[in-house]
């Protein structure tokens, strides 16, 4: 139930963020028109992938709530991490290559117009930043984080960094240091590019089955251990199939000669106890006597 209620705050948390975005898009790109401010331009860039991006982590946590079934049977939790890896992809492909692409050549050219207006794009940035601050504080808040709250949160702290940027890069062209403004961007798009590229990794370690930590596991193996007739647990080894979901697998050895079904309650016991006490959503529990050891390197 408290898994279920942090789901549905981040849900709330990503639709407030696109709404936000998409006003705030609007109003950077038509302060830029106005001043001809080039971080405004960068920041508006970077607010329209945040846009897509946000769209995306939301339509992919709805997604992830999905039960298993025949085709994905331990379920949809890892759609999370694929678009957390998308929203990496397009922060670095999109924002901050465009970025790197527009502002570089200004650093060598200085004689487009100046900006006019500077106060409006002072103005628009620190409303921005803002605005900003509510759905950061609301994910914040919250004790646990998936896969695309954590992404978003990440979006979340480079807007802030970014708008910083723009805002010092816009005070500089505000007492006409021109180069200001591309250095500003410059920055912008550096943030953004290594952000993504911090949340690509991470995230694809998670996908192709990352461990769910040291932590965990003793956890579990302290756990199964604790049950009565358990005299020793080993080979365990376990994976993320979404966040806050773990599927593992481990051998309890058991006195020799008890009945199979004495064996069998133990095993189930032990089960019921790993997912009662962790975040173990699928446990496969193997019974072997005391002192067989089964082929294979120990994981644990």
């Amino acid at each position: 139930m408290h898994a279920q209620h942090d789901v549905e705050q981040e849900i709330k948390t990503l639709r407030l963020s696109v709404f936000l975005y998409i006003f705030v898009f609007a109003l950077k790109v038509g302060a830029y028109f106005v001043t001809g401010v080039m971080a405004l331009l960068a920041e508006g860039l970077h607010t329209l992938s945040d846009i897509f991006v946000s769209g995306f982590l939301l339509i992919a946590l709805r997604w992830s709530r999905k039960a298993p079934d025949q085709v994905h049977m331990f379920g949809y939790g890892r759609t999370q991490y694929v678009a957390a890896i998308v929203a990496a992809t397009l922060f670095i492909s999109f924002t901050s290559f465009e970025l790197y692409r527009e502002s570089i050549p200004r650093l060598f050219k200085h004689d487009g117009e100046p900006p006019t207006n500077v106060a409006v794009a002072l103005g628009v940035l620190v409303f921005s930043m803002l605005l900003a601050l509510v759905p950061l504080v609301s994910l914040l808040r919250q004790k646990t984080r998936g896969a695309a709250a954590r992404a978003q949160l990440m979006e979340l702290v480079n807007d802030q960094l970014g708008l910083l940027a723009a805002l010092v890069g816009t005070l500089f062209v505000q007492r006409g240091v021109a180069i200001a403004d591309p250095l500003a961007s410059i920055v912008v798009a550096t943030i953004i590019g290594v952000n993504g590229a911090l949340l690509f990794k991470e995230n694809l370690s998670a996908l192709v089955g990352r461990s769910p930590g040291s932590n965990v596991l003793e956890k579990m193996k302290a756990i199964a251990a604790s049950v009565e007739g358990v005299l020793r647990v080993h080979k365990l080894r376990a994976q993320l199939i979404g966040p806050g979901m773990v599927q593992g697998e481990m051998h309890v050895e058991v006195a020799h000669g008890i009945p199979i079904e004495k064996a069998d309650l133990v095993a189930r016991e032990v089960t019921r106890r790993v997912r009662d006490e962790t975040e173990c959503r699928d446990l496969l529990v193997h019974v072997d006597p005391l002192g067989h050891m089964p082929g294979g390197p120990e994981r644990t």
